[in-house]
């Protein structure tokens, strides 16, 4: 991430106390979801063919089954043959935050719409427009999230094996693969701290370009087994990002040169599957956009195993691990120490470790370990020089709907219970922002920690 000014280093109790509400905000705003019943109504399927949880893909949730990974291959196109469906749904999320410190609230968090499907046989994609709750006044944030739209060549041969090409213009890099298990896929990564921390590739990272981002990708499948995809993003210009929605504030900087790659080995086994894949991207960031730029490069591994048996007692498994070096566009003073000068390089590391199990497609659990470490530099990560953060994610729900024999197999319910748990803040667990004594405001890590009930319907 990019270097602050030694001025926007500068810390008052009033910007410790927001960060704290930023914290919990990302953490339960990563819950956003993928349930598009439009989906299942296109290829006649249930939502629990493509999901084991009978749901879209959430942070507090499963992933895709190898069913789903081929249908989001194969451009989101599949269908039953059975005319031409109405391509839109629609998802409300009803929540109550209560977190360790402050005012619990319950408020209808978000209210989305999908336009999702099939446009012909070799192309389809979808869009979420999602309007979120600002937290007060009931006043919602309206903006387009998410966009994934591809074209797919598929049924080719090249060396005598099946082999699928496709091309994908999305928001986010990472966002679109198929094994959904990366952060911008899987909406899981590891908090960011106080400083520029958690790497490029991390959607809860400080300043995360998620959204924010236009890029276009060419993927292929070979010999249903070997996954590759290539490609390119840069920021959206401030004034489409405002048109879409987004506050101007929340802009990631200016993105440029930015090459990305993605590459895996899927095994479908019927009753098991496994795939192990590494990740990379290169990129300038430059924040303010008139600001020296920042090189970053991401390099990450991921491994992920699931036991689907007969679906009565499904088990998945993911780690990802993904290293971003940096080289710093400016270097400036810590404003504690005029001289002691910020680091010129250095290195960030995220790592998420995930487990859910989940009974007859319905009844779930969910843990998960979240963690983001890196060099050490006083100068940009105050006030203990450290960006160690680390937390834990601890989910349970319930999904009445969506499977082949329920009430209905094209809508569905959610409720969740959601617990996220700090174990250690900027490297410490003692007084984690530096707040002078008798000032109040969150000392522990505890003090950051939220407890969640959420029930989301999909339509």
């Amino acid at each position: 991430m990019l270097s602050l000014s030694p001025s926007r280093r500068r810390r008052r109790p009033g910007t410790l106390l927001s960060w704290s509400a930023l914290a919990l905000l990302l953490l339960l705003g990563s819950s956003a979801a993928q349930a598009i019943p439009a989906f299942a109504r296109q290829t006649g399927s249930s939502c629990a063919d493509c999901h084991a949880g009978s749901y879209g893909n959430l942070a507090t949730g499963p992933n895709l089954t190898p069913y789903g990974m081929r249908f989001k291959l194969n451009g989101f196109t599949d269908t039953d043959g059975n005319g031409t469906k109405i391509p839109l749904s629609g998802q409300l999320t009803e929540t109550h935050n209560a977190p360790a410190q402050g005012q619990s609230s319950t408020a209808l968090t978000e209210a989305d719409l999908y336009v999702a499907g099939r446009i012909s046989d070799n192309f389809g994609g979808y869009a979420k427009v999602e309007a979120d709750y600002a937290g007060h006044n009931n006043v919602y944030n309206t903006k387009l999230t998410n966009l994934d739209l591809r074209y797919v060549a598929k049924e080719l041969k090249l060396g005598g094996k099946d082999f699928t090409l496709g091309v994908s213009i999305n928001t986010s890099p990472g966002f679109d693969d198929p094994i959904s298990i990366l952060p911008m896929s899987a909406y899981l990564g590891p908090p960011g701290g106080s400083g520029p921390t958690g790497t490029f590739l991390n959607n809860s990272s400080a300043r995360s370009v998620a959204g924010h981002l236009i890029g276009s990708t060419v993927y292929g499948l070979f010999d249903k087994n070997w996954y590759g995809e290539v490609g390119t993003y840069r920021t959206l210009p401030t004034s489409t990002q405002d048109h879409l929605g987004y506050d101007i504030g929340s802009d990631p900087g200016r993105i440029s040169d930015t090459g990305y790659f993605r590459f895996a080995y899927m095994k479908d086994l019927k009753r098991q599957f496994f795939s192990i894949g590494v990740v990379g991207l290169t990129t300038k960031r430059q924040f303010p956009r008139n600001a020296p730029a920042d090189r970053l490069t991401d390099l990450g591994y991921d491994l992920s195993y699931q036991f689907l048996g007969n679906r009565d007692n499904i088990v998945q498994l993911s780690y990802v691990n993904i290293m971003e070096r940096r080289k710093y566009g400016t270097v400036f003073p810590n404003p504690a120490n005029p001289a002691q000068l910020a680091l010129p390089r250095g290195v960030v590391h995220d790592q998420t470790l995930s487990a859910t199990y989940v009974f007859k497609q319905s009844y779930g659990l969910q843990v998960a370990h979240l963690e983001s470490n890196g060099t050490r530099d006083a100068a940009r990560f105050t006030p203990y020089g450290n960006p160690d953060t680390t937390a834990n994610l601890f989910s349970v729900f319930w999904t009445p709907f969506g499977k082949e024999d329920s009430f209905t197999t094209i809508a569905n319910l959610k409720l969740a219970l959601t617990w996220f748990r700090f174990t250690k803040v900027d490297g410490t667990t003692d007084n984690i922002f530096g707040l002078p004594i008798g000032v109040a405001g969150p000392r522990k890590p505890g003090d950051l920690n939220a407890f969640s009930v959420s029930a989301s319907v999909a339509f």
